[in-house]
């Protein structure tokens, strides 16, 4: 059979559409199965500062960081294998301490992550500390465990003058139950005192933890205080002790309990006004004027239930050696409170020894109406005496 020039043609059509499909077919894997995804870029640790490092800063300067994946854990262990607790971003990328290490100690640095695939990877650094070329020391105030009055101020004193008083702030850790705002304020250079805005509500636990150590208070000194302190707020009690009138009302939980006669400071030695807490208690003490800037007016070896209100002296106290009528009809004292009392301490019946036995550390004891200034709120814990737009201004 001929063909002529259109069967010739179709022919040629069939013959290229026959090649394409073929080709189509050919490129196609087997089974219809996909092409695996490339795989992901491995993670990439760096921890800084470098494996074998020395004289590495206490703060500043360790840090762990990952490129291409997270970070999954970091264990950082200093001296006697304890564990530098730190803080991992929310992107898992970054990790740094939360407090300062110790000098001259050595660090090791374990850190895990994780690519996108999941694949895991460890790196290991050690490192040595900077070596202090002094250090400083840290004391404070309040006994772990002790159960304080609603007035109790946490108070510090450091025996070298601190430059950065921001860090050295900053590294007393303070929480509440329940929670409150507590501040802290610098009096001079060497001492730091921390309190909430008002009195403390009984009843509240307090935990510190002071994060002192390897924290550069001036170039080269570092602290060394590494410790916590637990303490509880007891029950209110706070004594309005009025000067004109000769009398102190004691209000325990918002009720007054008692009220009793005193002689406070004679017109020539008035008695402070302002906020005062109880600091010590002392069964018997001797009280030398001298001491406290006086001529020898007065020195008695046994003055019975005295409670310390401030640093230059005054006190809340047993009196023996004035008459009776004397209590709550002169004031006769060479600036500190006084109640009746026998001498020796041995009776427990009088106004001073019942008010001794129903004071804790840390009440408060407030003088009005006394021909005097208001006391320094750095003699003594009396930093209830400034207000609270001024606490910790300017640090």
């Amino acid at each position: 059979m001929r063909t002529g020039p259109v069967g010739a043609l179709i022919g040629l059509l069939l013959l290229v559409v026959t090649a394409c499909t073929g080709s189509s077919q050919a490129e196609e894997p087997e089974g219809g199965e996909e092409r695996p995804s490339p795989s992901a870029a491995a993670l990439e640790i760096a921890i800084t500062p470098e494996d074998g490092a020395t004289g590495v800063a206490t703060a500043g300067e360790l840090r762990v960081g990952a490129t291409n994946g997270t970070l999954t854990a970091v264990t950082v262990t200093g001296p006697e294998g304890a564990e530098v607790p730190g803080e991992l971003a929310e992107d898992g990328t970054s990790w740094e301490p939360a407090e300062h290490l110790a000098n001259a100690a050595e660090y090791t640095v374990t850190a895990v992550g994780e690519n996108a695939d999941g694949e895991e990877s460890t790196k290991t650094a050690t490192f040595t500390t900077v070596v202090a070329d002094a250090t400083f020391t840290s004391n404070w105030n309040i006994a772990d465990g002790a159960t304080v009055g609603v007035g109790m101020v946490l108070s510090l004193t450091f025996d070298t003058p601190i430059e950065d008083i921001s860090a050295v702030r900053d590294a007393v850790r303070i929480t509440t139950e329940p929670e409150v705002d507590v501040r802290g304020h610098w009096f001079g250079t060497q001492r730091l005192d921390f309190r909430p805005e008002e009195y403390w509500e009984p009843g509240t636990e307090v935990t510190v933890g002071f994060r002192i150590r390897g924290v550069e208070g001036a170039p080269g000194v570092y602290g060394t205080l590494y410790e916590d302190i637990t303490f509880t707020v007891g029950r209110s009690q706070v004594t309005t002790v009025d000067a004109e009138a000769m009398r102190m009302e004691v209000v325990r939980d918002g009720e007054s309990i008692r009220t009793l006669p005193v002689t406070t400071g004679a017109p020539g030695t008035p008695t402070w006004n302002g906020k005062m807490v109880i600091t010590e208690k002392h069964k018997e003490t001797r009280m030398d004027g001298a001491t406290v800037g006086f001529g020898g007016e007065y020195d008695i070896p046994d003055v019975p239930h005295a409670m310390r209100l401030s640093t230059s002296g005054t006190f809340i106290h047993g009196n023996y050696w004035a008459s009776g009528s004397t209590f709550g009809n002169e004031n006769a004292s060479h600036g500190c409170v006084g109640l009746e009392d026998e001498r020796g301490a041995g009776d427990s019946s009088t106004p001073a020894a019942w008010f001794y036995d129903n004071s804790i550390i840390g009440d408060v004891v407030e003088v009005i109406n006394s021909d005097d200034d208001v006391i320094a709120p750095d003699n003594g814990l009396n930093g209830w005496n400034m207000a609270w737009d001024q606490w910790g201004a300017g640090q």
